[in-house]
């Protein structure tokens, strides 16, 4: 098994909320990806003190905070591109056409993964608020010599 050359945390509706488990989760990271209903500024700054932080608006993201922050965002991290995104039914683009390795959502408040074409699409579920019954997660992805390595964490206590 190859080590990991960069391991990135990924995050979606916070709601407001970042968990001490959440913080947790997240050490170690190379980098962050918030895709969106970030909820407050200082979930951010609190994730800044972990690792650099890439983060885009959710729907909820109306306050003058937010509004630095784009619908969605393409970065670069080690090798790979990513496309980031709160809700995946307003993706626009053909990933597999554009080059992206990796497209981030959230907005399901539902973990995810799947490959389509070559193109891994990352839900990292909820790591704020509980909501219903889903579970509170967040994911972390390997990008190594040999591929990516996408993991859900489930963060979830009795409540």
């Amino acid at each position: 098994m190859d080590a990991a050359v960069l391991r990135i945390g990924i995050v979606s509706d916070t709601h407001g909320l970042l968990r001490p488990e959440a913080e947790q989760g997240l050490a170690g990271v190379a980098h962050i990806i918030h895709a969106g209903d970030i909820g407050r500024a200082d979930v951010l700054v609190r994730l800044r003190r972990i690792a650099p932080v890439t983060a885009i608006r959710g729907n909820i993201d109306t306050a003058d905070w937010a509004k630095h922050y784009p619908d969605t965002r393409a970065v670069q991290l080690g090798e790979r591109s990513f496309y980031v995104l709160h809700d995946l039914q307003a993706l626009q683009i053909d990933p597999a056409v554009c080059g992206i390795d990796v497209v981030v959502s959230g907005h399901s408040h539902r973990p995810r993964i799947q490959t389509i074409d070559d193109v891994l699409y990352l839900n990292p579920g909820s790591a704020g608020p509980r909501r219903f019954k889903l579970p509170v997660t967040l994911a972390t992805l390997e990008i190594t010599s040999s591929g990516l390595r996408p993991v859900i964490h489930d963060l979830s206590r009795t409540e």
